[in-house]
């Protein structure tokens, strides 16, 4: 359980660095809000890591093994990066400010992408949905550090500050890799072009319904995720402070998430994969939608405690019910590689379709923007239905699918 929720603190925490920290330094510098909307944009390599994760396949790197080489290297690089943003002003370096956010976002997304892969060949079938719960709640915590802790510390020191003690924060995921297990090989390493990079595409879209997954991948999470790019500027727009927001968030969100996410992975495995997703959509649709009565109530603790509450609460479930999902859909002869294809497709709508956000709530006000991002959950739910009769059927277990030492290490 330790290795679970250390992997996933280190594979959340630069996201929001990238995003809410971010967003909130640019508010208080007084940038546009759109050009803040835009920023999602350095997002991208989140959505692109299946080109390079056949890299990450098919070649070791150092002593420490396939998954845990590549993952070593993919933290020094984030703790250099995130350590050079305390040496930026964006009113004077906006353009280095964008590139460099870039840079972590790609050693970013190459870190998840390993760490999946490490997840998926160190489970079997049935441990997915309860190990994707583990990674959530390190993820999520994460992200709540970033979100909650930054926020506050800024209110004491400032930003360079804070981007420092983050980049000091990536030694939990260090000293992880350092202390976890390389997971077995269940087959050779691929050899040449069409085996490291043609296959592992031809061997996914085998698959029942491959490509109306893919597409349910883009349009599941789409309104949170739209809506979640907004969050900061609304917040201090409707009159909260970054103490405030982070206090908040630290107290009651940290919470609700580890709640969610351990409530979601032991739902899972009593009502299976598909009611899952489903009900913690449909859950997570109703809470996007409710940041629309903080415009109503005004600047109100309570109100804000309660939506933060509902919002972490459903975010944890369906998150672990969605990353559990992608794990089934990949096949463990080239997991990073698959897995990396699914959650680009899934970072497409933060990233992309989030990017012209900003302008949305400019033209439709806060409480009809996040109605409607509430209603954009509706197409992925409706979609689900068509994977409902093979879902939850068990598959075959294949040779590997057995609980090795590393799992059993990773559980305890």
């Amino acid at each position: 359980m330790l290795v679970a929720l250390l992997m996933g603190f280190s594979s959340g925490l630069p996201l929001l660095l990238t995003s809410t920290l971010l967003q909130a330094w640019l508010t208080r510098e007084g940038i546009n809000l759109g050009l803040i909307g835009l920023f999602s944009l350095v997002g991208l390599p989140y959505t692109l890591e299946f080109v390079w994760a056949p890299v990450l396949d098919r070649f070791r790197l150092g002593a420490l093994g396939r998954r845990r080489g590549w993952l070593l290297a993919t933290q020094l690089a984030l703790v250099l990066t995130i350590a050079s943003m305390a040496l930026l002003d964006p009113n004077r370096d906006l353009l280095v400010v964008a590139v460099l956010c870039l840079l972590i976002a790609f050693c970013s997304a190459s870190q998840d992408t390993v760490i999946n892969a490490y997840r998926r060949e160190s489970l079997a079938d049935d441990e997915q949905g309860f190990g994707a719960s583990l990674y959530v709640n390190g993820y999520r915590a994460a992200m709540l550090v970033v979100s909650g802790g930054g926020l506050i510390l800024v209110h004491f020191v400032g930003f360079h500050e804070v981007y420092l003690v983050m980049a000091a924060f990536m030694g939990v995921g260090i000293a992880t890799t350092f202390i976890a297990s390389e997971p077995a090989l269940t087959s050779p390493l691929p050899h040449g072009f069409r085996e490291s990079v043609v296959e592992p595409f031809l061997s996914y879209l085998r698959r029942p319904d491959a490509v109306w997954v893919l597409v349910f991948l883009l349009l599941y999470k789409v309104g949170d995720l739209v809506a979640s790019n907004m969050t900061i500027p609304f917040y201090l727009e409707m009159g909260y402070s970054n103490l405030t927001i982070g206090m908040v968030v630290k107290a009651f969100g940290f919470w609700a998430i580890i709640g969610g996410g351990l409530l979601g992975g032991t739902l899972i495995l009593r009502i299976g994969t598909f009611r899952a997703l489903f009900w913690f959509g449909l859950l997570q649709a109703c809470a996007t939608a409710s940041f629309a009565l903080l415009t109503l109530t005004g600047p109100s603790i309570g109100w804000l405690a309660f939506v933060i509450s509902a919002e972490n609460l459903t975010l944890g479930m369906s998150t672990a019910a969605f990353v559990g999902f992608m794990a089934l859909m990949t096949d463990r002869r080239f997991t990073a590689t698959q897995y990396a294809l699914l959650s680009s497709l899934m970072g497409v709508p933060r990233v992309i379709l989030s990017a012209p956000s900003g302008y949305l709530a400019l033209g439709l006000g806060w409480p009809l923007f996040f109605i409607v991002c509430g209603f954009l959950a509706a197409p992925g739910l409706i979609l689900l239905n068509r994977f409902r009769h093979w879902l939850d059927v068990p598959p075959d277990p294949p040779p590997a699918t057995r609980v090795s030492g590393e799992t059993a290490a990773l559980l305890e």
